[in-house]
């Protein structure tokens, strides 16, 4: 978020519309009503022209006290039976007005869009329509009943904004992205020879390289600060373990298994909470779960001070509850629950890990190969 103003700034602040397309609440948690009340300043921070905001995100807008606030300097689209409002936002320097609009077409015809857009058409406007549901039959249907569209914007499963028309055809079809990690950019052009504006889609990647926003830095630190006044990782709803299983920490497997564990006390997942105390982030439940033992189950981490022998990604976040297999000097293997390495290094969580699995896993080589010399029993 703190590096979206680079991106934004590479276009002027006159010539330029800037939309989200809502989803900013995955649920309605203790955390997520944080996290929304956060995200909304950080859009109001970064001059958002129009949210087109879903049922859900409207009811916790409402909920907080955020709709039409002094605060909120951008326009919200609400999702309606029969689609949204219409935001026009006029160049004058350019000669071209950009219009949004948004439409559920499982409950609202394709028809209805050409009503959305009737008087906002001619050869100096671009109408923008937001889907939250398309397949190929919606985008055929709205293509033949409302050419007023120009530009359609699906909703999208992955992180990069795609183009999914064909080249010259109209209307332009894209989706936006999600994450943030990427900035659909949308440019128009218009011909001195008249006829309607020329649509050109470009994928914008938000990288790290690009300078930080300081207001947007402070307020993602107040956003931290917020998260562990809540004392979210106490109230962390945590699964029952069957049959007496528990976890008892890297430090209770040392005793059988000495070379895995030096090994491993020297590797990233054993420095795994330090990481996230660096940012700021080890009191953050949705960041400290994955950098733990078994928090999500009981008798997991719950915090630093309450339970130190389960801090860092150790033996048991991989194995499973030791507490069986220990007891039995070995003689029980250990079980579920364990995780494996894609419940934590997801497209969300670890951005570089798809595509580089194997250089991932060298980093946490702790084991001796099984045909090594000197590791072969008969």
């Amino acid at each position: 978020m703190e590096k979206r103003p680079a991106v934004f700034d590479q276009v002027p602040a006159s010539a330029r519309l800037v939309v989200d397309t809502g989803n900013l609440a995955a649920d309605d948690g203790e955390q997520d009503l944080i996290k929304f009340r956060v995200l909304f300043e950080a859009l109001r921070l970064l001059n958002y022209d129009v949210l087109c905001l879903t049922s859900g995100d409207i009811a916790i807008a409402e909920h907080l006290g955020l709709m039409g606030t002094p605060q909120q300097a951008f326009r919200v689209l609400q999702d309606r039976d029969g689609g949204s409002e219409v935001f026009n936002k006029r160049f004058p320097d350019h000669g071209v007005t950009a219009n949004v609009a948004s439409l559920d077409p499982r409950t609202t015809p394709a028809e209805r869009a050409t009503e959305l857009f009737a008087g906002e058409g001619g050869d100096a406007s671009v109408n923008i329509l937001i889907l939250r549901h398309s397949d190929s039959q919606v985008l055929a249907d709205i293509a033949a009943k409302a050419p007023a569209v120009d530009c359609i914007v699906c909703p999208s499963e992955v992180d990069e904004p795609h183009i999914l028309s064909k080249p010259g055809a109209r209307p332009v079809v894209v989706t936006a992205g999600r994450l943030g990690r990427h900035i659909a950019r949308l440019d128009v052009a218009i011909s001195a020879s008249g006829g309607r504006p020329a649509l050109k889609f470009a994928d914008v990647p938000v990288t790290a390289d690009l300078p930080d926003d300081p207001a947007l830095v402070k307020l993602y630190k107040q956003y931290q600060q917020l998260v562990s006044a809540a004392d979210l990782l106490e109230s962390y709803p945590r699964l029952p373990l069957p049959d007496g299983l528990a976890f008892e920490g890297s430090e209770s497997c040392k005793r059988c298994h000495e070379y895995e564990y030096g090994e491993w006390i020297l590797k990233p997942h054993a420095e795994a909470l330090n990481s996230l105390k660096k940012v700021g982030s080890d009191r953050d439940p949705e960041c400290v779960v994955c950098h733990v033992v078994g928090m999500e189950y009981q008798s997991g981490y719950v915090t630093e001070e309450k339970t130190p022998h389960l801090r860092d990604v150790g033996c048991e976040t991989c194995h499973g509850p030791g507490k069986e297999h220990n007891d039995s000097e070995g003689r029980k293997p250990t079980r579920e629950p364990k995780m494996g390495c894609l419940a934590c290094h997801t497209p969300e969580k670890s951005t570089g890990y798809a595509g580089h699995e194997e250089e991932y896993m060298k980093k946490i080589v702790h084991w001796r190969e099984p045909a090594a010399a000197g590791n072969v029993k008969d």
